[in-house]
């Protein structure tokens, strides 16, 4: 059992409008993002099973050429291997979890986040 609290949990700069904060789990991975007004999220994909849900702000995705605006307490599915990209259409908070975990992630393989 782990019991994690957010405040612990080490934030990273990706980029100057985006942060994150990761919780690992053995078959999965949960993200907490803060996202400034305008962030862009690349497009991409990836082997994980997706559910996201908007804590704060608002997120426009397209996710398989489809577009949708969430709001507070709305989760969205996305399957796996499905091209999306997200943009922040204010300050923007964001939970993700991932099944199963990001290896990409692990790796160090995000440049879709942070454009390096």
């Amino acid at each position: 059992m782990q019991i994690a609290k957010w405040d612990a949990v080490p934030r990273e700069k990706l980029t100057p409008t985006m942060e994150r904060q990761v919780i690992w789990g053995e078959q999965a991975t949960m993200a907490r993002f803060h996202l400034g007004k305008g962030t862009h999220v690349a497009l991409h994909k990836h082997e994980s099973e997706q559910f996201t849900t908007v804590l704060a702000g608002a997120l426009k995705l397209d996710v398989g050429g489809k577009v949708v605006v969430m709001r507070p307490g709305e989760v969205l599915v996305i399957p796996r291997w499905v091209e999306h990209e997200a943009w922040a259409e204010e300050d923007t908070q964001v939970l993700d979890v991932f099944s199963p975990p990001r290896a990409d992630w692990r790796a160090g393989e995000q440049k879709y986040l942070t454009g390096r």
